[in-house]
């Protein structure tokens, strides 16, 4: 859904973006010039997993939502999963943050959210962790489980499995409750 005078602009200026992207890459470009479309938009928070893409059965929905239900319950932190189409325009960790900074994931007085992102066409997957998880799921440990224990089981088509292996919940429980 591009209108009419976000096409003209961008016929405009491809000869600028042509030239710039061979200079600085692509990405940046198109993140920058992103802008002139609309950005996604940020769905209700319903449930503890939003399944957009119906990539997932019911059946594995509701386990994957009584498996964060008791995380919750055991550890008190709020894990939500989000599955979209695109994040596009924008990249899958600004998304995310806008995402976590509408649904304000996570006890009010604590901020133990986490919101796992995934990004199926554009095979993305973000993990955005409130404030108080960043020193139990630091970036690096959120980047390792999307590495190795997320991606794997994504390649191989099974997107449930992926997101059951997620073991981010014993770093999550060190944040009392």
């Amino acid at each position: 859904r591009i209108s009419a005078l976000t096409l003209l602009v961008f016929m405009l200026i491809q000869p600028v973006v042509g030239y710039v992207s061979d200079r600085i890459g692509r990405r940046p470009v198109l993140i920058a010039f992103g802008v002139l479309g609309t950005l996604g938009t940020v769905p209700v928070l319903t449930a503890r997993v939003i399944d957009q893409t119906a990539t997932l059965t019911p059946p594995q929905s509701s386990a994957l939502e009584a498996k964060l239900a008791a995380i919750e319950q055991k550890t008190g932190a709020q894990v939500v999963v989000l599955m979209v189409p695109t994040t596009l325009p924008e990249d899958i960790a600004s998304y995310a943050q806008r995402v976590g900074a509408q649904w304000k994931i996570g006890r009010k007085d604590v901020g133990d959210g986490l919101l796992l992102t995934v990004a199926k066409n554009d095979r993305a997957v973000e993990i955005h962790v409130a404030k108080t998880l960043q020193g139990a799921v630091p970036d690096i440990l959120a980047s390792r489980i999307i590495r190795e224990q997320i991606t794997p089981a994504f390649q191989a088509g099974d997107f449930a499995g992926g997101l059951n292996r997620a073991h981010f919940v014993p770093q999550a429980g060190k944040v009392g409750g």
